[in-house]
């Protein structure tokens, strides 16, 4: 699933609710599939929070249309947080959302009813940032905000990767268990374990025995 935001770190905020606003207006109204998710939208508000630019933009719907303004000064159904990159990876990596909440990269409050009808509509539209981009601004537009998403979204993932491995040399340098290690010493252990198991039977029947010849001497 895609979802709406667009992640332009040197556009003016106005822009880019001018922007998304065009972009959305074109799809919704194109398809005449999505009018009862849009219905089912209606009155509803969401803030658009881009926590590294500390940009804020409201997306809502009104008479079966979106619109995205960058001030709204009433209620606010659901607050959507992430980064620059959080937002590439959903709309041009075409991540899905709900892994990207459980990895904390994208953060939801509010009202759960309005996040599903939400979800359940772009799920519907299906929206293709950058196939929309160029249809309504031009080739030229649509790829250098598509590359630049892309280059965001593999750099994230090269310092993502890098700052695995930093840790795991990390840990190899400390002589602290990488996951291998811990299974090896886990499997050790339990064998360690079973072995006292075994250690500790043969004791108790040599005890016992040690019982019985010790009363058959005493008798004698």
């Amino acid at each position: 699933m895609s979802v709406m935001f667009l992640p332009l770190r040197l556009i003016p905020v106005p822009v880019q609710c001018v922007v998304m606003t065009t972009v959305l207006e074109l799809v919704f109204s194109r398809d005449e599939s999505l009018k009862p998710c849009l219905a089912d939208m209606e009155g509803r508000v969401f803030r658009i929070h881009v926590r590294d630019t500390d940009a804020i933009m409201f997306l809502g719907f009104k008479r079966g249309k979106a619109w995205v303004h960058s001030n709204y000064n009433g209620d606010v159904d659901v607050r959507m947080n992430a980064t620059t990159a959080g937002f590439a990876r959903m709309c041009f990596g075409h991540e899905d959302p709900d892994d990207l909440v459980f990895q904390q990269v994208l953060k939801l409050s509010g009202d759960s009813d309005a996040m599903l009808r939400f979800k359940k509509l772009f799920a519907a539209a299906d929206l293709d940032w950058e196939r929309e981009l160029r249809a309504a601004f031009g080739d030229f537009f649509g790829t250098r905000v598509a590359k630049a998403a892309h280059a965001l979204v593999a750099a994230e993932q090269k310092l993502a990767e890098g700052s695995k491995q930093a840790l795991s040399n990390s840990l190899r340098g400390m002589d602290v268990p990488d996951s291998t290690r811990l299974q090896e010493w886990q499997a050790g252990v339990e064998h360690l374990s079973h072995q006292i198991s075994r250690t500790k039977g043969r004791m108790t029947r040599l005890e016992h025995k040690l019982e019985h010849l010790t009363e058959a001497v005493e008798k004698q």
